[in-house]
Parts: C-alpha cells; sequence; structure tokens
C-alpha cells in the first residue's frame, strides 16, 4: 500500500471513529456516567490523534490531545460530562471532520485554525480548574516506595550504600527513611567489611521507574531492589496500558512499555519463572505479582488488553477494505457477462444440441451466483446512515427549544452503498422538516394533551423486492383545508377543482410549495420536498405521505434493493419488448374474450371478485400494430396497489442489466430504464411505481367527480 492509499484508508477510518465518537456522546447524555460508553468516546479520540502522528499531521494531533485529556479525566471520574461539555465535544467532532476534510490541501483556511484555538482554549478550562485541587491534594503521602537490601559485599567492591541514598535525591525529595537492622549479626559474627543495613525509603519525585532504578545500576545484579509506585501512578499506568499501539505484545512487554516494570525486573523474573519445580512454569504474571514488582491490577489490565488486541487482530484479518470503484467495475463487468450469457443462451437453442444446452445452463447459474455474491458485497446496513441523525435531532430540537426523542428500527435493513449515500440528502430534508413543521413545541403539545416530549421514528424494511424507509411524528399532522388554500393562492389548482385528500397531500411536493406561516433557517422557503421527491424519483424510487391532522405524519420512501442489476419478466407487446422487474410479479393469466369486451367499457376487470385496475400497454406507449389474437395479463403488486399489465406474449425470466435512459426519454412516465437482450434487441424496463401512481390516480380523480356529482344534484 503507498501512502496515498494509507492516508485514505486513515481518512475513511478517521469519519468512522468520530462518528462512532459522536454516536457516543448522544448516548452519555442519556445514560450519564456509563463506563463502556466514556471507554468508547475516549478511544476514538486516541486512535485518531495516533493515527494523526504517523502521518505528521501535527494541527490534528496537538487538538486532540486537549481533548484526549479532558475526557480521560471524565474517564477517571475527576470531571462529569454535563449539558455544557457534551455540547462542547460535539463541537470537538465537527472541528476534527473538518480538518480530516482538508487533508490533502496546501492549507487549511485561517478561519478553522482559529475556531480551534477556541475549541481548544475552552477544553483547556477544564483542564486548568482542576489543576489546583490536584496540586493540593498531592501531599507527599502518595511517594515511591523503595525497599533496598544490599548485598553482603557491597563495600568489599568499593561502593558506598549511603552514597545511592544520597544520589537518590537528585532525582527528588525523600520524605522518610527507615533503616532496617534484621540482618545484623551478633557482635562476635560481625563483619566490619560487610553490608547488613536494608532500607525503607519514600521518594517524591516525578522521575518514572527505569531512571529510579537506574541508580542502583551497579549494585542491582549483588542486592535486592523493589520499587514500587505511588498509588496514583496505578491509574496512569492503566491509562498507559490502554493507550499502547494495537500491536500482539507479550504480558511482560506490554508492563515493560508502560513504565510500571523495567527491563531488568523482567529479566528477573523470568530467570524465577524458569527456575520454578514442576514441567510447567508458572504464568509470568503470577511470578510478578509475588515479587511485587507490579500490582494485580495492573497485571489484570495488561492481560485484558492482550486480549483486545487478539481479538481485534482476528477482527481485522476477517475484513478487508475495497475502493468502492472497483466494486462499480466489477458489477459492471458482470453486467456485461450476463448480456453474453443470454447470448450464449440462444445459441445453444438454436442450435438444439443438449450439451451446449446443458453447459449453457450451468453457465447461466454459475453466471447468477456470481452476481448475487457481487451485488452482497456493495449491501450495507442502514443503521448507520439512522445513526447520524442523533446528532441532528439533537442540534435542531435543542436550537427550536423542543424535546424530541429519535427512535430507530430497522437498522439492520441492507440496500445497495450507492442508494445508502444518495438516500442521505433526502432523509435529512424530511428529519429537520418533521422537526420543525411537524413536532409542535412542548407547551403546545402539552395544551393538546400530549406529552411533552416528542418523537421522531426511523423505520426501514423489505416489502415486494423494495426498500421501505419511514419518516414519522407525532406531531400535528398536516391541514388539507390549508394546504388546499395556499395551492389555490399560488395557482396549482383551481378554485373548484375536485381533488382526493391523497391529491391534496401530494400537493406539497410541488416546487416552491410551502404552507409554513414564518420562514427558518430551517424550512419554510419552499424548497425541500420537491427535491425529496426529484431525487427519490431519479433512483427508480417513489414517496408517499399519510398524515392525519393532530396526530401525526408519515412521509414513506419506497426504493429498488440495487441500481445495477435485477431479475426481470420479458414480455412483448407487438415488437416491442418489456421487462417487469420480477419481485414485483404476482402472476400471469390469459385474457378471456368476456374480460377483453368488459375492459373495452372500463378501465378495471374482476379477477376471482375482485376489482383489479389495469393498463393496456399498447395503449399506453402506443405500439403500432393490431392486438394479438390472445392477450395476457401480468398482475404486478407494488406497496399496497395491486394492478394488470395487458401485454401481447410472455417470454419469462431473465437476468437484467439496468441501463440508464438517454435525456431525451428520461422523463418518458412508466419507463424506469432500459437493457440488452441476449440478440442485441433493447428493452425497456418498467417503471412499475409509476404506473401504479398512474392508476391510483385516475381512480381518486374518478371517485372524488363522483363524489362532487352528487353534492351538486338538485334537492327536490
Amino acid at each position: 500500500m503507498n501512502l496515498d492509499d494509507a492516508l485514505n484508508t486513515f481518512v475513511a477510518e478517521c469519519r468512522e471513529l468520530l462518528q462512532q465518537m459522536e454516536q457516543a456522546l448522544m448516548e452519555i447524555e442519556r445514560v450519564p456516567g456509563d463506563a463502556d460508553t466514556l471507554n468508547a468516546i475516549f478511544r476514538a479520540a486516541h486512535t485518531i490523534k495516533g493515527s494523526a502522528g504517523l502521518f505528521g499531521l501535527d494541527d490534528m494531533v496537538a487538538f486532540t490531545h486537549v481533548a484526549e485529556s479532558v475526557l480521560d479525566k471524565v474517564r477517571s471520574g475527576a470531571l462529569t460530562i454535563d449539558l455544557d461539555l457534551s455540547a462542547l465535544l460535539l463541537k470537538v467532532c465537527d472541528h476534527i471532520a473538518a480538518l480530516v476534510g482538508h487533508i490533502g490541501a496546501e492549507a487549511a483556511p485561517d478561519q478553522l485554525h482559529a475556531d480551534g484555538a477556541v475549541l481548544a482554549a475552552a477544553l483547556q478550562r477544564y483542564l486548568d480548574n482542576d489543576a489546583g485541587s490536584e496540586a493540593g491534594g498531592a501531599a507527599g503521602c502518595d511517594n515511591w516506595h523503595l525497599s533496598l537490601r544490599f548485598g553482603a559485599d557491597v563495600l568489599r567492591n568499593g561502593m558506598d550504600s549511603l552514597a545511592f541514598i544520597r544520589y537518590l535525591e537528585t532525582l527528588g525529595r525523600i520524605d522518610n527513611i527507615v533503616t532496617v537492622c534484621d540482618a545484623v549479626p551478633l557482635l562476635d559474627e560481625f563483619d566490619p567489611e560487610s553490608c547488613y543495613l536494608g532500607f525503607e525509603v519514600s521518594l517524591h519525585s516525578d522521575a518514572d521507574k527505569a531512571a529510579i532504578e537506574g541508580v542502583f545500576e551497579f549494585v542491582r545484579e549483588d542486592s535486592r531492589i523493589r520499587i514500587l509506585p505511588p498509588h496514583s501512578m496505578v491509574s496512569e499506568y492503566l491509562q498507559l496500558i490502554g493507550e499502547l499501539p494495537e500491536q500482539e505484545m507479550r504480558l511482560g512487554e506490554i508492563l515493560v512499555a508502560c513504565g510500571t516494570l523495567t527491563a531488568a525486573e523482567l529479566r528477573q523474573a523470568l530467570s524465577c519463572q524458569g527456575q520454578a519445580p514442576g514441567p510447567a512454569a508458572r504464568p509470568i504474571g503470577e511470578v510478578l505479582v509475588e515479587q511485587q514488582l507490579v500490582s494485580a491490577q495492573v497485571v489484570e489490565a495488561a492481560l485484558e488488553k492482550q486480549k483486545q488486541v487478539k481479538e481485534s487482530k482476528s477482527c481485522e484479518r476477517s475484513l478487508i477494505r475495497v475502493d468502492a470503484d472497483k466494486l462499480d467495475q466489477l458489477i459492471n463487468r458482470i453486467g456485461e457477462l450476463i448480456i453474453a450469457g443470454a447470448g450464449v443462451n440462444l445459441i445453444a437453442r438454436a442450435a438444439g444440441q443438449t450439451g451446449l444446452l446443458e453447459a449453457a445452463s450451468t453457465l447461466s447459474r454459475l453466471v447468477e451466483e456470481v452476481r448475487d455474491s457481487a451485488l452482497n458485497l456493495r449491501m450495507v446496513e442502514i443503521g448507520s446512515t439512522f445513526n447520524r441523525f442523533q446528532r441532528v435531532v439533537h442540534d435542531v430540537s435543542q436550537k427550536l427549544g423542543k424535546e424530541i426523542e429519535l427512535r430507530i428500527e430497522g437498522g439492520e435493513t441492507e440496500l445497495d452503498k450507492t442508494l445508502v449515500e444518495k438516500i442521505a440528502d433526502p432523509l435529512t430534508h424530511l428529519v429537520r422538516n418533521a422537526i420543525d413543521h411537524g413536532i409542535e413545541p412542548p407547551a403546545q403539545r402539552v395544551a393538546r394533551g400530549k406529552p411533552a416530549h416528542g418523537t421522531l421514528s426511523l423505520n426501514a424494511f423489505h416489502d415486494s423486492g423494495s426498500i421501505v424507509i419511514e419518516v414519522a411524528d407525532d406531531g400535528g399532522g398536516l391541514s388539507r383545508e390549508r394546504i388546499l388554500r395556499k395551492a389555490v393562492e399560488r395557482g396549482l389548482v383551481g378554485e373548484g377543482d375536485s381533488l382526493s385528500d391523497q391529491e391534496i397531500l401530494n400537493l406539497v411536493f410541488e416546487p416552491g410549495f410551502s404552507t409554513a406561516e414564518q420562514v427558518s433557517n430551517l424550512s419554510g422557503r419552499g424548497v425541500g420536498m420537491d427535491v425529496v421527491r426529484r431525487n427519490i424519483v431519479a433512483l427508480r424510487g417513489s414517496v408517499e405521505l399519510e398524515s392525519v391532522e393532530g396526530a401525526g405524519t408519515t412521509v414513506r420512501v419506497r426504493l429498488p434493493l440495487t441500481l445495477a442489476i435485477i431479475d426481470g419478466f420479458l414480455v412483448n407487446v407487438g415488437k416491442s419488448a418489456f421487462v417487469i422487474p420480477l419481485d414485483l410479479v404476482v402472476e400471469c393469466i390469459e385474457l378471456s374474450q368476456e374480460d377483453r369486451g368488459a375492459a373495452a367499457e372500463r378501465n378495471y376487470i374482476s379477477l376471482r371478485g375482485q376489482v383489479l385496475p389495469y393498463l393496456n400497454l399498447r395503449d399506453m406507449f402506443g405500439v403500432r400494430g393490431e392486438p394479438a389474437r390472445r392477450e395476457n395479463l401480468v398482475v404486478v403488486q407494488y406497496g399496497g396497489a395491486r394492478i394488470g399489465l395487458v401485454v401481447d406474449v410472455l417470454l419469462g425470466e431473465i437476468q437484467t442489466v439496468i441501463k440508464p435512459l438517454g435525456r431525451v426519454f428520461s422523463q418518458v412516465n412508466g419507463i424506469g430504464g432500459s437493457t440488452i437482450l441476449g440478440n442485441g434487441s433493447v428493452a425497456l424496463i418498467l417503471d412499475v411505481p409509476a404506473l401504479a401512481r398512474r392508476v391510483a390516480s385516475t381512480q381518486d380523480r374518478t371517485l372524488a367527480e363522483a363524489r362532487q356529482s352528487r353534492t351538486m344534484l338538485p334537492v327536490d
């Protein structure tokens, strides 16, 4: 991997970590003090800082270090996250994201540096406010404890044990010293050249363990030196262990790396471990605790670090990052393979050779399996997109003074990565609109007998071969009377026009339409809802609106599972070929003479006692030629709507590669794309949602006209 690839990977990982950090900050507001969530926030900041250091991103390292220091105080319990600190940390996430966005640029904007300085100063205040209390609390009792037992030959070797004690004062302050005389023999056994004294020393010093151990370098082999850290150092060691890089290390290496154990102490402990009797050596952790070189708490933390690294490495080995462009290229190649395979099938059928037919069948099956595997590579859970709205709801509701709870369901629902990326903006419009227009202020809700806090729900599920995303609120709903009045004022409908309830609701999707009484920086300018529908339709989807005045509104978005390849059902109308998405096909029946006669007079037929509206594709698309002697009806279902499509010939299932229509044909109603058949001819892919809406609109208008005609009847 070259440097550019590594940097791109870093940017992608940073954005994922920032998203996790943001979600954890949202969660900590709901569950204050949760240790796992606090640790997740700290780990995200620490990982970003460490990775940024590898690429020499000094500004990011310096800024993140201050945030990390504050988070460490929160994690240790010295600081509590309140609403102010939570809001500040969310701004920290935004600033780091901005720094990430400018990676690779020649220079970041001056305003970005200025914003970072302001945030860093705000963070530093949380550190400065606690500095005095920390200084006052360190009263000299929390010191290094040195247990020194010099060897008997120290004096003979020209060493003065008291000189080592005096040298300790260059590293700090000796607060207390106790001379241990229990090894001094009786007078007649006393040797004036032997050293019998030991010392217990309390040392106040900022030096690390290795520096203190270095004082006794020349007597280390002949003496027993025990250096115990201050109590406060235990939490520091635990933090240092957590900050170690994510690489596999032995237990002793972890303890040396964090400073709680020196290399000499480790060698000594390993030597004792090797001399232990029995076939199996004791765990090194037990030896270290027994010799009082390391506390049991620190050993447990090191073992946990080992476990986390192993699990992380195991997960990394099972995952691989792939550039989305490479996946797109793979899908395109498979699409061409499907078209070529269809041509092979036609040749095999024309040849009529059994062996060739079997080989072509096997090829088709394998191509289909490869296609499914490739499409699965592009499938991602929509939950990550939903979770981004935690921040949107948090910020916007606070700005508007509303209390809103976000509920997420169906986050595990999968759909094509391209769809996930393209649906994010329309969903943002819908969420902001629900917060601003839909959910009322707390006082107004209480006056209407509702709870003060509103609820915004995001839900996703599969239905009839498509994915459905619902954005629902329990707000005031839409007033059909106000919508109709605004539409008349703007000339969208006439004063006496008869519209169904659904047609009235659909007016909110007209360009520039808005019922907002006041314009805010969030909504009310008449832009947004028409953009939402246009973007969703461009994805071969549809958007539906349901609203109950006083109870709330639900916007339902339907999307195909993928934009690239689908299973289709091929039909002919005259010499024209059409493809219907197979997931939407319910059944196929032959039209009887009776049904054909009835269809000439009305736009529906009776199917097993049920009214089935239909569309004749020949009439709709102006296909030339006489109708076939025997016509067929393909029954399709999209959402709750079921309609029939009248065609001439049923040709069966086909794997379809979706090709976009040219600009000239992109606005043709009822056509969602095209595909190339095995014989090289072009077939049009039907846009079943658009056809279903066309039938529903015709029915609603007929019913509305019928109701209006009844109200206009003369009364005797």
